[in-house]
């Protein structure tokens, strides 16, 4: 096992470049670690396992290693915060960077830890998309990640979750970048609601961000599943969706294959649009489970 974990961080070693500290480590089955998951947050590590116990050799080469590494089981029912398995304690929010932005993060905040690395592409290209003055709505936010990448574009992001601790965070995440939260809009609600609000207002955008959960269910007890509600999903987006404007739906139901999510998204688009799916980052080894489509006009 120890090769393996060694070479594995070895294969990633040229994406430690500057600007740059927190990226996947180990991806399960592409490095011949199935159920083994090791992320890098600023040389704070991250481990998650379906095991109820981290195997002996691993846990003595993560000692070896002299890092802070906190454990979390994955596919828990509760989905608790990671807890210390060895190195120094991490009990603080700290930053790390991607693109040579800062995200505040924490191994305090329960299951998820305040940036999705498996999203690092989709940021950067959103990013080269946007020119100041334009616009962008990124729905189901979480902390704002693509939102913080839309201001360092010059652009104007609304961003909109239905918690408002995230929107707390993401508002925390734009000042570490020096952008003043006032000068962009956050918007606590559900999303279904604020896409049919903003189509009634006549608001458009220039990009739109759709990267919604798997499963859940609103305050009325109305289901939303990505397998059968996805195009009722985005066709509320498309009329929000400025002339000339792109999409970028994601999705990381595994049960939903890429071709099948395309033709979703595709078949309730109301204009001539041309797609695309873009693949995950390199250091995503393993299942490629995120299907992420570019939707620009034809």
């Amino acid at each position: 096992m120890r090769q393996l974990l060694d070479a594995a961080l070895a294969k990633r070693a040229p994406l430690r470049v500057p600007g740059t500290d927190a990226l996947r480590l180990i991806d399960g089955d592409g490095d011949g670690l199935p159920d083994i998951e090791l992320e890098d947050f600023a040389g704070n590590w991250l481990l998650s396992t379906r095991d109820r116990e981290v195997p002996r050799e691993m846990g003595t080469w993560l000692r070896d290693q002299g890092r802070s590494v906190y454990w979390k089981r994955l596919d828990q029912q509760q989905k608790e915060s990671p807890a210390r398995l060895s190195g120094p304690p991490q009990e603080e929010p700290f930053t790390a960077h991607e693109g040579g932005l800062a995200f505040e993060i924490s191994f305090q905040s329960g299951y998820s830890q305040g940036i999705f690395l498996d999203q690092r592409d989709n940021r950067a290209e959103l990013r080269s998309r946007l020119k100041p003055g334009m616009t962008l709505l990124n729905t189901f936010a979480y902390t704002g990640a693509f939102s913080v990448y839309a201001a360092a574009a010059g652009a104007t992001a609304t961003t909109l979750d239905l918690a408002q601790p995230y929107l707390d965070w993401a508002k925390r995440n734009f000042e570490l970048n020096g952008f003043d939260p006032a000068a962009h809009y956050f918007c606590k609600g559900d999303t279904f609601q604020w896409l049919a609000r903003f189509a009634k207002q006549g608001r458009k955008f220039d990009g739109i961000v759709l990267d919604p959960p798997t499963f859940s269910r609103d305050k009325e007890g109305k289901v939303f599943r990505v397998e059968k509600d996805y195009g009722r999903l985005a066709e509320l987006a498309f009329a929000c969706l400025a002339p000339g404007g792109f999409l970028l739906a994601s999705t990381n139901c595994r049960t939903l294959p890429p071709r099948a999510f395309e033709a979703q998204v595709r078949g309730i688009a109301k204009r001539a649009v041309k797609t695309r799916l873009a693949p995950m980052p390199t250091d995503f080894t393993g299942e490629a489970y995120l299907k992420s489509l570019w939707v620009d006009p034809a």
